[in-house]
């Protein structure tokens, strides 16, 4: 692949940087924070972007969107995760709305991604259930005259409690796989707050019987499977350019803060072992964010990207958490106050880690990938 951006990608970098980076301030993001019992979503931003043409980057045309690609919304999540901005980037605009985009008929394509290029709609996905995988879902749909009735219980909903919808994947006896599009104020639908390790809200959606109708139904029945690989791999991708942006903000704080802290009358970046530590964080930095841009490039060129994927997974989740502690541990008692950013960039690399899946999972997952092609 060709690392470097078109000039229309570095005019969406460069236009994405400077909003994100003028509004997602810390001062911002205290004031966000302190407001305990809050949805913890950036509408100020949101509504920025949505005037800047972001949130339509990787839309189509038809819709308002500008008919970009997947390289473009991750140049977003790189940023967000960058900024660690309250926005539902990954959910809405890398797997959701695009999703809707990619398999949704012409109805639905106009009900929601207008509303989503606007910054009036956010979507989500729920794919995730407790003892549960994307691809095995416990939820169950069943025929009800022309429609369908939905019922089961899906975690860890992001941006749960601020979605006006939500992509559910559900199983349909005896041996199929659904994704409908559920409005989260539908009869049936109950909505809880789980709140993330790094404070973020979530939803436990509850559906006991929620009645939807054959408008609901994303594709087919047969292209359930597809849509739900689709959601998990773009979801996925997004998420290790968001860990990607959050390890360069890491290195940044710990470049900074070991070239102005002094000790014995030098700054401790001369120290041989604190340089070999922020060197092993570098090469870390780098092989996430190399790893999950070749997913990215991938995915928007229509290639197979399994392999990719699971590498980007990996050094996302693994190399992420290298990063972080290194420099909580070369910040030395500045890394765990609560009021210096770096605490944020921990928080949140630890929940990427979470939502993707530890390293070993993903090794053993890579390793069987591998393993299953022929010598």
């Amino acid at each position: 692949m060709d690392f470097a951006f078109s000039e229309e990608q570095e005019a969406v970098r460069e236009l994405a940087d400077r909003i994100f980076t003028d509004l997602s301030t810390q001062e911002r993001l205290r004031q966000i924070e302190a407001d305990v019992d809050g949805d913890r979503f950036d509408r100020k931003l949101w509504s920025e972007l949505a005037a800047a043409g972001l949130l339509g980057i990787a839309l189509p045309e038809d819709v308002g969107g500008a008919g970009l690609g997947f390289v473009e919304t991750g140049l977003l999540a790189e940023v967000a995760g960058r900024t660690a901005a309250y926005v539902p980037v990954v959910e809405t605009l890398a797997a959701a709305a695009p999703a809707i985009a990619e398999f949704g008929d012409d109805a639905q394509r106009q009900r929601w991604l207008p509303g989503v290029v606007a910054g009036d709609t956010i979507l989500t996905t729920a794919l995730v259930e407790l003892g549960g995988t994307p691809s095995a879902p416990a939820t169950v749909a069943e025929p009800a005259g022309d429609g369908w009735t939905l019922t089961g219980v899906k975690a860890c909903v992001p941006s749960g409690t601020v979605a006006d919808a939500v992509l559910v994947s559900a199983r349909i006896e005896p041996d199929a796989i659904a994704v409908f599009l559920v409005e989260t104020g539908a009869a049936g639908l109950h909505v809880d707050r789980q709140t993330a390790n790094d404070g973020r809200p979530e939803g436990l959606l509850t559906m006991s019987g929620v009645a939807v109708g054959p408008e609901a139904l994303l594709g087919r029945v047969a292209d359930g499977p597809t849509i739900v690989e689709w959601l998990v791999q773009h979801s996925t991708t997004a998420l290790a350019l968001a860990q990607a942006g959050a390890a360069a903000a890491s290195l940044a704080l710990m470049a900074e803060y070991t070239k102005t802290r002094e000790q014995f009358g030098k700054p401790i970046a001369t120290f041989q072992a604190v340089g070999q530590r922020a060197a092993d964080a570098y090469v870390d930095a780098e092989a996430i964010r190399l790893t999950a841009w070749q997913a990215a490039w991938r995915l928007d060129e229509g290639l197979p990207a399994d392999k990719e994927i699971a590498v980007a997974k990996f050094w996302a989740a693994d190399g992420g958490q290298r990063v972080v502690h290194a420099a909580v541990h070369l910040h030395g008692g500045v890394g765990v106050d609560r009021e210096y950013p770096l605490h944020r960039f921990f928080l949140n690399t630890k929940h990427i880690e979470l939502t993707l899946g530890g390293a070993t999972d993903q090794l053993l997952r890579l390793g069987a990938t591998l393993a299953a092609e022929p010598a």
